[in-house]
């Protein structure tokens, strides 16, 4: 079975976290590593301040003194990881020596689509412009009519429909229309 990349979570110094990406991609490019190290992610947010009596948007870490590595573990990938500056350890690591636990896809893909990096699954829109279709739900239930545009990138639709006495662009989710 060979390995597969997958999520680990790092834990730095307090205040380390942005440091330890730098350091991390530093030696990941010195050591040719980039067919088994990825990604590195500082989990942040973006928030309202309020200083000096104006609203700033500051991005503020979610898990301080933590970083998530995307990685394929081996010796030489935990050892380079594990030894750059400002790296205390892996979090899910049983005693010394022992290789981390990965995050479960879901709780990394969480995180990540917090912060709006995750690869979003988009549905397949099958449907074309002209076609007649009904809307299954939402405000506009049981509404026909034709599909005006179709935007495959977010999967999204624009129904015309008869709407007190005149045409009427409705956009929808794809998924919430389906053929007459």
């Amino acid at each position: 079975m060979s390995p597969e990349k997958r999520w680990y979570v790092v834990h730095t110094y307090s205040g380390y976290e942005k440091k330890v990406e730098a350091n991390l991609k530093k030696r990941i490019e010195s050591m040719g590593m980039e067919d088994q190290i990825f990604r590195i992610v500082v989990p942040v947010e973006e928030t309202e301040e309020i200083k000096d009596g104006r609203a700033k948007t500051v991005q503020r870490k979610i898990f301080p003194g933590y970083v998530l590595v995307e990685m394929i573990m081996t010796d030489e990938s935990w050892s380079i990881v594990r030894n750059t500056p400002g790296v205390t350890g892996f979090v899910g690591s049983m005693g010394p020596g022992t290789k981390p636990i990965p995050l479960e896809p879901e709780e990394a893909e969480r995180i990540l689509r917090a912060m709006g990096m995750a690869e979003e699954r988009r549905p397949r829109v099958d449907l074309a412009v002209g076609e007649r279709v009904r809307i299954r739900e939402g405000p506009f239930a049981d509404v026909t009519g034709r599909i005006e545009a179709v935007d495959v990138e977010r999967g999204k639709v624009v129904v015309s429909a008869l709407l007190f006495g005149r045409e009427t662009p409705i956009e929808c989710e794809a998924t919430q229309v389906e053929r007459v």
